[in-house]
């Protein structure tokens, strides 16, 4: 990349800049329009970005796709360009995918595409799409399996391999993909979708590159680079200097039923930031595991939130040192299984939030709800039309955020690791033979404090179909979100199944495989609120009269009140 101390103009570094993110933004749009799946076309669970020729970095990300794969997807870039080094180079109208969660981050239902984008005979950058497709083989519809052990009891791996030659796909390629999902026509348009993103993008960047210029662009790169650096050791400098632990649990890892624990050291010494996460516990048998490429991603995350001003690309890491030892629960190595990564990357990023809380709590928020409850309904059709046709309903469901020193907590919003959105119940209703008899915030779930921590929900599914399986992977079933300053912990996950007119709960709490459903038979979600933030004595009796009048609260949480919720009837 040129010297990103070129002399570029305020005005037009501003232009390039709002120019380069439109170009990722417009990948997001194409894909979010032309995806089959639900997940992509209404949750937005997916990504696009620009990436260094050289060393994969990032450059710009769109602003609409999920930050945690664009952290990652550096890694799959790098990953990706050492496979085409050993068999002859990245070659202009080549595109690369895999879904390899060790060398690329995230699980096996994110496939990577990779496009080398050249100008000319040079390779100037390259070009990457990140996506969750519907269903990608494993034991469990969906593939978040609970009971895994292995990454292969999770779905099909795909190292880094050409999807398009000289710009024609591959049939090969695609008839293995093809049969390795229960929804091929999903995972066909998915891909389409992803193709096209790409396509678009590439005629974007070389318009770009034609009105301004190969060389002034990189330069504009750099220097958004550069000026991200200063902007986090600006930062950096600002906190007090010191050593700030925090550690957190996950309930178990759906094998065994025992917490986990993710904890940080994080020194702050001048302008330099380090998280150490050495005292982690070891990688677990279960699918709550995830690769190193993740966690640096979910350290890139949380790190935005806590600094928003900072531009989105790779200076945000470059005042940042890692120390993550080999073989923790946030550096599992193949085959140990990662496909409930969301768990763990949402448990980081509390960490990392608690602990920034003590060197300066009016920059942190309280921990959010803490996860995704991704959950599968799976079945087959038993109407004439279309009979035996199988599907898969995929979603994930919203909580309460943490309150934070400008005000309460968002209620009911969607997990800090993305900008995604909850699928709308109206969606999921027409796609698959589901009704929601309930889709409402969950009262007194959110942390007591000066700024109460936002509500979560409650979400009541009940099957329209003959029979059907029910998989869930959720968290904090046990152990609730933590209020900062002061503030007090949101409510509990619950997670409560029907069968024959009996309302039960898993063994493992937030987890479980091969749920029975009949006809008429319900599944239920209590989803956790945000923690609180700063000393309930702080908040005003006006406050309070709002929150019962609003239905929010309907006990006194001051007084340490039993927040249990009753069983559904």
């Amino acid at each position: 990349m040129s010297d990103p101390a070129s002399a570029i103009d305020p005005v037009t570094l501003a232009v390039l800049r709002g120019r380069l993110e439109q170009v990722a933004d417009e990948m997001d749009a194409t894909l979010y329009r032309s995806a089959f799946n639900p997940i992509i076309a209404e949750a937005h669970d997916a990504c696009h970005g620009l990436y260094d020729a050289s060393t994969g970095d990032t450059l710009v990300q769109g602003k609409s796709g999920l930050p945690v794969f664009v952290g990652a997807m550096a890694f799959a870039v790098r990953a990706t360009a050492r496979v085409a080094a050993s068999r002859g180079g990245m070659k202009d109208g080549d595109i690369w995918i895999s879904n390899d969660a060790y060398d690329g981050g995230t699980h096996a239902n994110d496939f990577k595409l990779v496009k080398p984008f050249f100008r000319g005979a040079k390779l100037y950058c390259h070009m990457a799409s990140a996506a969750h497709w519907h269903d990608v083989g494993g034991a469990v519809p969906g593939n978040y399996n609970p009971a895994a052990t292995e990454c292969w009891q999770e779905a099909v791996q795909i190292p880094p391999v050409r999807i398009v030659r000289n710009g024609v796909l591959d049939p090969d390629m695609l008839a293995i993909l093809q049969a390795n999902t229960r929804l091929p026509d999903s995972l066909w348009g998915d891909l389409n979708g992803q193709l096209a993103a790409l396509a678009l993008g590439a005629r974007r960047l070389d318009a770009l590159l034609d009105e301004y210029g190969d060389g002034l662009v990189l330069d504009a790169l750099g220097a958004l680079r550069g000026r991200a650096l200063r902007l986090m050791r600006s930062h950096i400098a600002a906190l007090p200097d010191g050593r700030y632990s925090f550690e957190d649990v996950l309930d178990n890892d759906g094998i065994v039923n025992a917490p986990l624990t993710i904890a940080l050291d994080m020194t702050v010494a001048g302008d330099r930031l380090s998280l150490d996460f050495s005292r982690t516990c070891a990688q677990c048998a279960g699918p709550v595991n995830i690769s190193r490429a993740t966690a640096v991603a979910a350290c890139y995350v949380a790190l935005k939130h806590l600094f928003p001003d900072v531009p989105a690309n790779a200076g945000v890491l470059d005042a940042v040192d890692f120390i993550i030892p080999d073989r923790l629960l946030i550096s599992a190595e193949r085959p140990r299984p990662v496909g409930g990564y969301t768990e763990t990357i949402l448990r980081m990023i509390d960490v990392i939030f608690s602990a920034a809380a003590q060197a300066d709590p009016a920059r942190a928020v309280a921990q959010a709800y803490g996860t995704i409850n991704a959950l599968s309904i799976a079945g087959h059709r038993s109407d004439k039309a279309r009979a035996g046709q199988r599907w898969v309903m995929f979603s994930f469901f919203g909580g309460g955020h943490g309150g934070h020193s400008d005000g309460d907590g968002l209620a009911h919003g969607n997990a800090p690791i993305s900008t995604a959105t909850i699928p709308p119940l109206e969606i999921l209703e027409a796609a698959y033979p589901v009704r929601f008899t309930q889709w409402s915030l969950r009262a007194d779930s959110g942390g007591d404090g000066q700024h109460r921590g936002g509500l979560g929900a409650v979400y009541e599914i009940e099957l329209l179909e003959k029979e059907a399986e029910v998989f869930v992977f959720g968290e904090r079933g046990t152990s609730p979100p933590k209020g900062i300053a002061g503030g007090g912990a949101g409510a509990v996950n619950v997670l409560r199944y029907e069968n024959a007119g009996q309302w039960h709960t898993p063994p493992m709490v937030s987890k479980m495989r091969a749920i029975r459903l009949a006809r008429g038979e319900r599944v239920r979600l209590e989803t956790p609120g945000g923690g609180g933030w700063g000393s309930a004595a702080g908040r005003s009796p006006g406050q309070r009269q709002a929150d019962v009048a609003m239905g929010y609260v309907t006990i006194d949480a001051s007084t340490g009140a039993d927040r249990t919720q009753k069983a559904p009837e």
